[in-house]
C-alpha cells in the first residue's frame, strides 16, 4: 500500500518550526514537507519491485538499489514538470488533489502544529507494539481460526495496517476486504472442492494470486481509461517560467541515461523502454492522484502492465534467463518509482500552489528528498531481508512477489493466462456495478489477514473523528514501521527475548483496544 506521508510531515514540520525554532513560515514548512514526503513514495516504488530479484534467488546489492532509486525518482520529478501548470493551476477545479489540499489546510492553520501530540501518541503505540511482537514475542503477530477444511479467517495484528485502513476510509477498505472475502470464502473453497486440494495456502499461492494479478492489471487499465484526459495532456504540455528550465531537464535526462548505460551496461532498448513507460505513467499517475489521492494510486497496475509488455518485447529480441529478468525488473522498478514520485510531487505542488510557494523551489526540494531517500533505502531493504526474509510470512512483500511470479512465468512460457483472464473478468464485473475494481483486486491478491486489518481500520475511521484520526494513524504507521526496522537490527544481532507471551486472542484484544483507547483519549482532547 502507498500511504501519503505529506500530512504527518506537514504537522511535524509545523511543530518543530513553531514550538522549537519559533518560526512561522508557511513556505519553509511546505519545503520541509515536500522533501520528507518523497521518502514514502520512493520506498513504495523500490519495495514493490526490486525484492523480486531476491524472490527469484538472485542477489541485489546496495549500489544497484541506489542507482535505480535515483534514476526513477529524479525521472519522476522531471517528467511531471511539463504537466504541472495544466494539472495544478489550470484544472484547479477539476482535480482536487485531496492530500495536497489537506496539507495546505494544515499549513494555513496557525494552531495545527500543536496536533503533533496525535502523531507522538500514535508513534509510541505503533513502535512499542511492533517491538513487543518482534523482539519480545509478548504479542502474537496474527489471529486466525480454521472454519473448515476449505478455508480460515485471519487478521494481521499490525498497527500500521489498521492505521492505513483508517486513512483509506471505510469505503475503500471495505472494497479491499470484499476482495479478500471473495478469495478466501468463495474461490478457495470452490477450487479446493474441484481439485481435492485442501491446503488453502497452496491453493492461494498457485491459483488465487494469479487471479488477483489479472484483476489488478485490468483494474489498473480501467483506472487509466477512466482518466483518459491524462493522455490528452501529452499533446498540450508546456514548461512555465516558474519551473525548472529545459536547459536543466534535458541534460539531466541525458545524465540519467549515461548512468544506466555505464553503471549496468544497460542496453539501449531497455533504456528507451524505461523512459517511454516512465514518462507515460508519470503523466497518468499525476492526474489520477488528483482525483483519488496518492494512497489510492494504482502504481501496481501500471507496473504489472509494464512488466507484461516489456517481458514479451525483451524475450522476443533474444534476452532470456537472468539477463532478460534483470532488464525487465530494472525497467519495472524505474517506472514504478517514477509513477510513485509523480503522484507525490503533484500533491506537494498543489499544496504549494494553495500557499503561494514557487514551483521551482519545490521541484528542487523533491529532488533533494529523492537523493536523501535513495541513500538509505538500500541499507533498509538489505537489513529487512536479513532479519525477516522478504517473501516470508513476516514480510510477505505481495507486490514484489507478484512481479516475480509474472516475470518467471513469462520468461519460462508458462504464464497461466486463464487465471489472469478470470481475474480480469472479476474486475470488469465489479466495475460494471460501480465498485472500485482495483481496490477489490488488491484485496483479492493480498493475504486475507492483511485485508482484514485494513478493513478494521476503515471501520474505526467511520466511528471516530477523521481529522485527528488521520494524523494519529499516520503516527501509528510511522512508529510501527520504525519499530520493524529497529526489530530487524535486534534480530540480525541475535537479540530476541521471551519472558511471557499472550495467546492469539489476548494479543488481538491488546492491539485493537490499544488503538481504540488512544483514539478515544485523543477524541476527548480534540
Amino acid at each position: 500500500m502507498t500511504v501519503s506521508a505529506s500530512i504527518p510531515a506537514a504537522v511535524i514540520s509545523m511543530a518543530i518550526m513553531q514550538i522549537i525554532l519559533r518560526r512561522n513560515s508557511i513556505k519553509e514548512n511546505n519545503i520541509v514537507q515536500t522533501i520528507a514526503s518523497a521518502g514514502e513514495s520512493l520506498a513504495a516504488g523500490v519495495i514493490f519491485t526490486i525484492p523480486a530479484f531476491l524472490l527469484l534467488n538472485y542477489n541485489v546489492d546496495y549500489l544497484y538499489i541506489f542507482i535505480v532509486a535515483c534514476v526513477g525518482g529524479i525521472l519522476g520529478v522531471l517528467a511531471f514538470i511539463p504537466f504541472r501548470k495544466r494539472f495544478i493551476e489550470e484544472e484547479d477545479k477539476v482535480l482536487p488533489y485531496p492530500e495536497g489540499r489537506a496539507c495546505a489546510e494544515v499549513l494555513l492553520s496557525p494552531s495545527r502544529g500543536k496536533d503533533v501530540i496525535y502523531i507522538i501518541v500514535g508513534f509510541v503505540y505503533g513502535f512499542l507494539t511492533r517491538i513487543l511482537i518482534n523482539v519480545f514475542s509478548f504479542l502474537k503477530s496474527s489471529f486466525s481460526f480454521i472454519i473448515d477444511k476449505f478455508s480460515q479467517f485471519s487478521i494481521e495484528l499490525s498497527p500500521a495496517l489498521i492505521g492505513a485502513g483508517y486513512i483509506l476510509g471505510l469505503k475503500i477498505s471495505s472494497y479491499i476486504f470484499t476482495g479478500g472475502i471473495l478469495a478466501w470464502f468463495v474461490l478457495i473453497p470452490l477450487i479446493s472442492y474441484l481439485t481435492s486440494n485442501y491446503d488453502f495456502y497452496n491453493v492461494w499461492n498457485n491459483y488465487i494470486r494469479y487471479i488477483g494479478a489479472g484483476g489488478v492489471l485490468v483494474g489498473g487499465v480501467i483506472s487509466f481509461a477512466k482518466n483518459y484526459k491524462a493522455f490528452e495532456t501529452f499533446l498540450k504540455f508546456r514548461i512555465s517560467k516558474d519551473d525548472l528550465p529545459l536547459f536543466f531537464i534535458l541534460p539531466t535526462f541525458l545524465l540519467l541515461i549515461l548512468v544506466l548505460y555505464i553503471t549496468f551496461k544497460f542496453n539501449i532498448l531497455g533504456i528507451i523502454l524505461a523512459f517511454i513507460f516512465a514518462i507515460i505513467f508519470t503523466g497518468i499517475s499525476g492526474r489520477i492522484v488528483g482525483i483519488v489521492g496518492s494512497s489510492s494510486n494504482p502504481i501496481s497496475g501500471m507496473t504489472i502492465a509494464t512488466l507484461l509488455i516489456v517481458s514479451i518485447i525483451i524475450k522476443n529480441v533474444g534476452y532470456t534467463g537472468f539477463e532478460g529478468i534483470f532488464i525487465a525488473i530494472t525497467i519495472g522498478a524505474i517506472v514504478c518509482i517514477s509513477a510513485a514520485i509523480a503522484g507525490d510531487i503533484s500533491q506537494d505542488l498543489k499544496t504549494g500552489f494553495l500557499v503561494n510557494s514557487r514551483p521551482i523551489n519545490q521541484e528542487i526540494a523533491q529532488i533533494i528528498g529523492v537523493l536523501a531517500s535513495s541513500i538509505v533505502i538500500g541499507y533498509i531493504l538489505i537489513l529487512l531481508n536479513k532479519a525477516y526474509v522478504i517473501g516470508s510470512k513476516e514480510l510477505s512483500a505481495p507486490q514484489a512477489t507478484l512481479m516475480s511470479i509474472i516475470l518467471k512465468s513469462s520468461f519460462e512460457g508458462n504464464l497461466p493466462w486463464i487465471l489472469l483472464l478470470i481475474g480480469g473478468v472479476i474486475a470488469i464485473i465489479f466495475e460494471l456495478i460501480n465498485i472500485n475494481a482495483l481496490a477489490v483486486a488488491v484485496g483479492l491478491y493480498l493475504p486475507l489477514d492483511l485485508s482484514t486489518s485494513i478493513f478494521v481500520g476503515g471501520l474505526f475511521s467511520k466511528i471516530f473523528h477523521r481529522n485527528y484520526g488521520v494524523i494519529y494513524s499516520s503516527g501509528v504507521i510511522a512508529g510501527d514501521s520504525l519499530g520493524g526496522i529497529i526489530s530487524a537490527i535486534f534480530i540480525v544481532m541475535g537479540l530476541k527475548f521471551f519472558i511471557f507471551g499472550l495467546n492469539e486472542l489476548f494479543s488481538l484484544i491488546f492491539v485493537l483496544f490499544g488503538f481504540v483507547i488512544l483514539l478515544i483519549l485523543n477524541f476527548k482532547r480534540y
